[in-house]
């Protein structure tokens, strides 16, 4: 299957429904050793893109995951950043907020750690938690602080949706790209993967009881992820759907798209000017003796 990023991308102002989208689809690769080839040289393409992007510091790129646990956000961020300079990258990670964090507006936190210009940030969940999590357990928004008049769940999540696309189109303005990628994983794939974590020694820390309380939710979520991605997927800040349960597929799937976008913002080293050129010259001269 040829990867083709506006497969997975949800139109702006259309309606989501998660059961229509694939958790699972024909991969890119026909083995391991050619998953292998095709991702170590989307990283090398990808390392020089963001070498340019770095040189040229005009944009900064952000990539926000969203998704259910064991979904693969970790290592689709692992394996597909594995070829960028690191002096370029910044990666966060949010929990749940802290005492501080909960003192601010839900922006706050994440807004704190947006990337500068020339750099990619990546945020392993985000802001976008106030209106997945907290959504479906509404007495967190009780916890928060707010008035009594802002908690009204009949217009809270709108309000917060503006908020969000009010910040992502300001970001858009001011040079950053926003790229989302929400990793579609299927309920039975996920049960799989705990059943794994517990089997396997190595992977035992990443297990807990509250892992099992949350799938109980699982259809909470999945209409939670809907109203979201339909909300909040525009043209400047669009959201991805990518079938998660194959994890070496969606990451040749995320490091395509992001390759995409880097090219779109047609990002080219500039001539010198006569005076940078008789500067290298000068230093060339001195090189030389």
């Amino acid at each position: 299957m040829k990867i083709r990023s506006e497969d997975f991308r949800v139109p702006a102002s259309g309606k989501v429904n998660l059961g229509k989208w694939p958790t699972k689809i024909a991969p890119a690769y026909r083995s391991k050793s050619e998953y292998e080839k095709l991702l170590r040289r989307q990283s090398d393409e990808l390392s020089m893109l963001q070498q340019l992007q770095y040189a040229t510091d005009q944009y900064a790129v952000l990539l926000i995951f969203q998704a259910m646990d064991a979904a693969g956000k970790d290592g689709a961020i692992r394996n597909v950043m594995s070829g960028v300079n690191p002096q370029g990258c910044q990666v966060f990670s949010f929990k749940h907020p802290s005492a501080e964090e909960l003192e601010h507006d839900f922006l706050w936190r994440t807004t704190r750690n947006l990337p500068e210009r020339g750099h990619i940030g990546i945020f392993n969940r985000s802001y976008y938690e106030e209106v997945l999590i907290v959504r479906v357990h509404p007495e967190i928004l009780r916890t928060q602080g707010l008035p009594d008049s802002l908690q009204d769940e009949k217009t809270v999540w709108e309000g917060r949706y503006r908020s969000i696309n009010d910040l992502e189109n300001h970001l858009y303005r001011n040079g950053t790209r926003i790229i989302k990628f929400f990793l579609h994983l299927s309920e039975e794939e996920q049960r799989k993967r705990f059943l794994d974590r517990i089997d396997d020694p190595e992977k035992n820390w990443k297990m807990s009881l509250s892992d099992i309380q949350e799938r109980k939710f699982w259809n909470k979520y999945m209409d939670a992820y809907a109203a979201c991605l339909e909300a909040t997927s525009t043209r400047h800040a669009p959201w991805y759907v990518v079938p998660a349960d194959d994890k070496r597929n969606a990451r040749l799937i995320v490091s395509h798209i992001l390759m995409d976008t880097l090219k779109g913002l047609s990002m080219a080293f500039s001539a010198p000017t006569q005076e940078r050129s008789r500067e290298l010259k000068s230093i060339r001269r001195l090189l030389a003796k």
